[in-house]
């Protein structure tokens, strides 16, 4: 018996072809109705996604940058101008404080301050070393902007030690040894200087103006009661340095070394044997009183 001819055998397989596309179809249309899936996050766009859906990052950034940029110069030129191009932020006044013997004019004379100049280009250093060299007096000044118009000058003037006597009239010495001012009359409470050399080996090796630096530090080194009592301080070497007070007394002190303590010793001689003529601390550790 004869097969299957060639048209049935080919009708055949199109009937299997058919069932087979028949059940895989379901599948294909449930995938179709899912919703599509979202692009992750950071990541690139799936494909297929149209172009320009959404903007580039580096791009983005890149214009961000420049607003930035753009505003911070913008920033920075308006600044510049209300510090130094406007009127607004001008020197019109210098206010002075601390000064006891000076005056606030004689303080505004000598400083110089330049006037109508922006605030922010005022060199305070320079004010200040014009104060310095030209007012002897003066020991240390901070130099303040006082925003929006004005410059502070805050004095500290030198304390006179010791009293130098010269041609009738009396150099202030401060507890450095500076000499910063001329009176004509002594100040009530400071010391008379007097150096008087005896022509030791001392005196030929340090000299008149270290001795009188020697003399300054013991009268810094005084006891605030003791210091309102002396009269004169008196130098002959570097190692003889003696203190007069009122009523005849007298203080050995030796050297201006260890002035301190030499003062310490003081204070407690003077409280267990205040009726003494002569106090002799130049040995700290070992002093001495005699007279009464």
């Amino acid at each position: 018996m004869a097969g299957p001819t060639t048209a049935r055998r080919g009708g055949q397989k199109n009937t299997k072809s058919k069932a087979a596309g028949s059940a895989r179809s379901p599948k294909r249309s449930r995938a179709a109705l899912l919703p599509p899936r979202p692009p992750r996050r950071g990541g690139k766009p799936r494909k297929g996604a149209p172009r320009g859906s959404r903007p580039r990052p580096r791009s983005l950034r890149r214009r961000r940058l420049l607003l930035g940029s753009l505003a911070a110069v913008l920033l920075g030129t308006a600044v510049w101008w209300a510090l130094y191009g406007s009127t607004w932020l001008r020197v019109t006044r210098v206010d002075v404080s601390g000064t006891t013997v000076l005056t606030p004019e004689e303080v505004r004379e000598a400083a110089e301050v330049p006037l109508g100049d922006p605030l922010a280009s005022v060199d305070t250093d320079a004010i200040a070393e014009r104060l310095r060299n030209r007012l002897r007096r003066i020991e240390a000044v901070d130099v303040e902007r006082s925003w929006p118009h004005g410059i502070g000058l805050k004095v500290t003037e030198r304390q006179p030690k010791a009293l130098l006597e010269k041609g009738g009239k009396f150099i202030e010495i401060d507890g450095a040894g500076v000499r910063f001012a001329t009176v004509d009359h002594p100040l009530q409470g400071v010391p008379r200087l007097v150096v008087e050399p005896d022509g030791s080996p001392s005196h030929r090796r340090f000299g008149t103006e270290q001795l009188e630096r020697e003399a300054v530090r013991v009268a810094a080194a005084l006891p605030p009661p003791v210091r309102g009592d002396t009269h004169v301080i008196r130098v002959r070497s570097y190692d003889s340095i003696t203190v007069e007070l009122t009523g005849g007394r007298t203080i050995v002190w030796g050297s201006g070394e260890r002035s301190d303590a030499k003062a310490r010793t003081l204070t407690a001689l003077l409280k267990a044997a205040g009726g003494a003529k002569r106090y002799d601390v130049s040995a700290p550790g070992a002093p001495a009183v005699s007279g009464s």
